[in-house]
C-alpha cells in the first residue's frame, strides 16, 4: 500500500483516538460553532494530496473541474486555510484515481 493510503488510514484510526481523548486538537477561531482540528495530521494527509497530484502532473484548475469546485477551493485546502469536509476530501482522492481504505494498524 502508498505512503499516502497508510498516513490517511492512519489518520482515520486517530478518529477513534481523537473521541478518547488521546490525540490533541485545537479550537479553531472564526467559527459559528465551537470547532476542534488535529492540525498536524490534517496537514499531512493535505500535503501528500498535494504531492500526488502533482506527480501526476494535475493542475489545482484541473483537479477542481473533476471535483465540481472551483480552483480557489483546492488552493485554499492547499494553503490549509480551509478544513476540507470528509466527502470533499474523498472526491479529490478520487478524482485522481486513488481511494481510502480503513485498515487495522
Amino acid at each position: 500500500m502508498s505512503k499516502f493510503f497508510d498516513e490517511t488510514m492512519q489518520g482515520l484510526l486517530e478518529a477513534v483516538a481523537i473521541e478518547k481523548g488521546e490525540v490533541p486538537l485545537t479550537e479553531k477561531a472564526d467559527m459559528p460553532a465551537l470547532t476542534y482540528t488535529a492540525i498536524e495530521k490534517e496537514k499531512e494527509l493535505i500535503d501528500e494530496l498535494v504531492n500526488i497530484r502533482k506527480q501526476l502532473n494535475i493542475s489545482q484548475t484541473e483537479l477542481a473541474r473533476l471535483t465540481g469546485n472551483k480552483q480557489q477551493v483546492i488552493s485554499r485546502i492547499e494553503k490549509k486555510e480551509h478544513s476540507p469536509s470528509l466527502k470533499l476530501f474523498y472526491s479529490m482522492v478520487s478524482a485522481m484515481g486513488y481511494d481510502i481504505k480503513i485498515v487495522k494498524a
